[in-house]
């Protein structure tokens, strides 16, 4: 298609062969596009070391990955009194995946539940 040319140029396609080809590429383009998920680790009041050990290389393993992780922690009967405590587990949980993800923002109290949401750090 020439711009200045007199009479002007056009070209003449097969029209469902061109939409048979922008599909195909919308395809491709979608593809290459990285869903983000978004995976939830549980942590409870009563959590051992090893528990958060494994927990903590699981939530490791889906932030490599580019996965957002969700740390959820649930209160159940009396533990409901002790707020400040599973805030405490949850920032420590927190605090050991410093180096693979950052905190969106700080942790929240929904009823009985506390959560936070940790993204992946961003690679150079």
């Amino acid at each position: 298609m020439s711009g200045g040319t007199n009479p002007p140029v056009c070209k003449l396609l097969d029209y469902g062969k061109f939409k048979y080809d922008a599909l195909k590429k919308d395809k491709e383009i979608k593809k290459s596009q990285k869903i983000i998920e978004t995976k939830e680790v549980r942590l409870s009041m009563t959590i051992e070391e090893h528990d958060i050990a494994y927990r903590v290389s699981s939530a490791t393993k889906f932030l490599k990955e580019g996965n957002k992780v969700k740390v959820t922690l649930r209160m159940k009967g009396r533990e409901q009194a002790y707020v400040k405590k599973a805030i405490e587990i949850v920032k420590l949980f927190c605090n050991r995946l410093e180096e693979v993800g950052t905190v969106e923002k700080e942790p929240e109290l929904l009823g009985r539940n506390i959560f936070v949401v940790i993204s992946p750090k961003k690679t150079k």
